[in-house]
């Protein structure tokens, strides 16, 4: 989550009359994140996160977004699902950006999760897997293999250079054996693509809430746990491996949906890839994020740390 485009309270005001969800208390933008613009509402009634849609999120993949978060909810698990409004839409316009006005779920995102919380974080992407593999919509991932080489072009070797000496090699040398190193045909759902500590709520040990599904696609079941693993299971800096929590994800998965052997042998590269992957997003956004826009910019090294550890020990699932 992130603000870009600044919004007012009288823009927000008139905005909430579309809706039935009482008058507007507050409103406050929230800095954390990276991709759209968003916004704590307080109304008469209720809280909720007001998204404002930029960079990477295409609109015309909103349908496929907002319907999953309704199967997910309509399951019984505790995603947000978009408000409608008052003639039945979800999806809407404000400031001239597409917005929604998405369900505000209690909870806590931990900066230092537990084994316990890492554990339901792994049960909680297992069943969102497990009732999304027969989900009818199909999205291609646009921050998948293909996307990579691009990422990397766009980024630059003085870029890429300028964050760290060297990295341009790196990334070059990791997109050729990627490409050489991909596995197909795993087993495939709804993914979420995105699973950090930061888009898991908790209240204690529970799962309260998954959020932020923009990156949501169809896509291999063990890369959404590689993806995961890489987002949980390290300081944020990189540079700490957290066996315990490593241990703790898999086992939490592995309650919920069985680990078939082509996944765990396919989880190294999967790892290698997200890592790369992350790496080259923060990498783009350290170089591209303007300066007066309100958002944290994350350190692309804390994943080049990650890719490094993976490289260095694929046996590290089997632990």
């Amino acid at each position: 989550m992130a603000v870009y485009t600044k919004v007012s309270a009288e823009d927000i005001d008139q905005f909430l009359q579309g809706f039935d969800v009482g008058t507007l208390i507050s409103a406050k933008g929230i800095a954390e994140g990276v991709e759209n613009s968003n916004y704590l509402i307080e109304t008469t009634e209720n809280r909720f996160i007001l998204t404002l849609y930029e960079k990477r999120v295409d609109p015309n993949d909103l349908p496929f977004f907002l319907g999953l978060l309704d199967d997910l909810a309509s399951a019984g698990l505790p995603v947000p699902p978009a408000i409608k409004d008052k003639s039945g839409n979800q999806i809407q316009q404000l400031r001239g950006k597409t917005a929604c006005l998405i369900q505000f779920l209690p909870g806590v995102s931990v900066s230092h999760p537990s084994q316990a919380q890492a554990a339901a974080a792994g049960k909680a992407l297992a069943q969102m897997h497990a009732a999304t593999i027969d989900y009818t919509p199909k999205r291609k991932n646009s921050m998948g293999p293909e996307s990579w080489h691009q990422l990397s072009a766009d980024c630059g070797v003085k870029g890429l250079e300028d964050i760290q000496t060297g990295l341009a090699k790196k990334v070059k040398q990791e997109l050729q054996f990627l490409d050489s190193h991909w596995p197909a045909g795993l087993r495939e759902s709804a993914i979420h693509a995105d699973l950090f500590p930061d888009n898991v709520l908790m209240l204690g040990d529970k799962v309260a809430g998954v959020i932020d599904f923009y990156f949501s696609c169809t896509d291999f079941m063990a890369y959404d746990v590689a993806i995961t693993h890489a987002a949980w299971c390290f300081s944020d800096d990189g540079t700490q491996f957290k066996q315990d929590l490593s241990s703790a994800l898999i086992s939490g998965y592995k309650s919920a949906i069985p680990i078939v052997e082509s996944d765990a042998r396919a989880y190294p590269i999967l790892a290698r890839g997200a890592a790369l992957r992350f790496l080259l997003t923060r990498a783009y956004d350290w170089i591209n994020t303007p300066a007066d826009a309100l958002v944290t910019r994350k350190d692309p090294i804390a994943f080049l740390r990650r890719l490094e550890f993976y490289q260095q020990n694929p046996d590290v699932f089997s632990k």
